[in-house]
C-alpha cells in the first residue's frame, strides 16, 4: 500500500482512550496502526473502524525489538509515519507506598515511561529520514502529570516524567520538523474508569464519586492536535470532566 494519506500509530489501541483515538483518526482518513499486547482487543478496534486502512500489530512497548518491529511494519504497510500517539499505560495497586513491590514499580515504569521513550526514539528515526521529513508525537500525560491521587506513586512518577520527555522531544525535534505535545486527561469514561462511579479515595481521606466525561471528547482533542501543520503545536492541553476535583485537589 502506498502512502496516500497520513499514517498514525496508536499504542494501547485495543481499549479505552487508545481505541477511541484510533477510531477518530480513522474517521479523519488517517491510515492507523493500533498496537498493544492483546490481539483480540486490537482486532476489535480494527473491526469497528470498518476500513482496510487500519491494521493491528501485537507489541510490547517495553521491548526494544518489539517496538522496532512495530515501526517497521507500519512503514512497510503505509509508507511513512506522520503521527505517534504514546498512549500505552498501566497502573499499580492502590496500596501504601511501602507495600509496593519492586516488580509492581518496574512494570509501571517499563510500560508508561520506557515504552513511551522507545516509541519516541523509533518515531524520530523514521520521521527524520522520510520524505517529506518530520511528523508529530502526542503523549498521553494525564492529570496525574500535575497532581497525584492517593497511593499512586508509580503512575504519578511516570506521568510527571512524561512531561519531561514531552519537553525534551519538542526541543530536540525542532531541527527535524518533529513536533511533540502532551494531552493531560481527567476522568474520561472508559471500561478502566468505571470504579470512579462507585467512589475513589480523595486527598482528605474521604471516598467520593467523581464526575466523568465522554471519551470521545478526548479523541476529538487529539484529532485537533494531530491536524495542525508542523509549524504549529499544542504543547500541552488539559481535557477533563468539568466538575472533577482537580483544581484544588489536595
Amino acid at each position: 500500500m502506498t502512502a496516500v494519506r497520513k499514517t498514525a500509530i496508536v499504542t494501547g489501541g485495543g481499549s479505552g482512550i487508545g481505541r477511541a483515538v484510533a477510531l477518530a483518526l480513522s474517521r479523519e482518513s488517517y491510515a492507523v496502526v493500533v498496537a498493544g499486547r492483546r490481539i483480540a482487543e486490537l482486532e476489535e478496534t480494527v473491526k469497528r473502524a470498518g476500513t482496510d486502512a487500519i491494521i493491528a500489530v501485537v507489541t510490547d512497548v517495553a521491548n526494544p525489538e518489539s517496538v522496532r518491529a512495530l515501526f517497521r511494519k507500519t512503514a512497510d504497510a503505509f509508507g511513512r509515519i506522520d503521527l505517534l500517539f504514546n498512549n500505552a499505560g498501566v497502573g499499580a495497586p492502590p496500596v501504601e507506598l511501602d507495600e509496593l513491590s519492586f516488580e509492581q514499580w518496574k512494570r509501571v515504569v517499563d510500560t508508561n515511561l520506557t515504552g513511551a521513550f522507545l516509541c519516541t526514539q523509533e518515531a524520530f528515526r523514521h520521521m527524520k529520514q522520510q520524505e517529506p521529513r518530520g511528523g508529530r508525537i502526542i503523549n498521553n500525560g494525564s492529570i496525574s502529570a500535575h497532581t497525584p491521587r492517593p497511593n499512586s506513586a508509580p503512575y504519578t512518577a511516570t506521568k510527571h516524567a512524561m512531561t519531561g520527555l514531552t519537553k525534551s522531544t519538542a526541543l530536540d525535534g525542532r531541527k527535524h520538523d518533529i513536533a511533540c505535545g502532551q494531552i493531560d486527561i481527567g476522568n474520561a469514561e472508559t471500561e478502566l474508569t468505571q470504579r470512579m462511579r462507585h467512589g475513589v479515595p480523595q486527598a482528605n481521606g474521604a471516598v467520593a464519586v467523581e464526575p466523568m466525561m465522554d471519551v470521545e471528547h478526548v479523541a476529538q482533542a487529539v484529532v485537533f492536535m494531530a491536524g495542525l501543520p508542523l509549524d504549529a503545536n499544542v504543547q500541552f492541553l488539559t481535557v477533563m470532566a468539568t466538575k472533577m476535583p482537580f483544581v484544588g485537589r489536595g
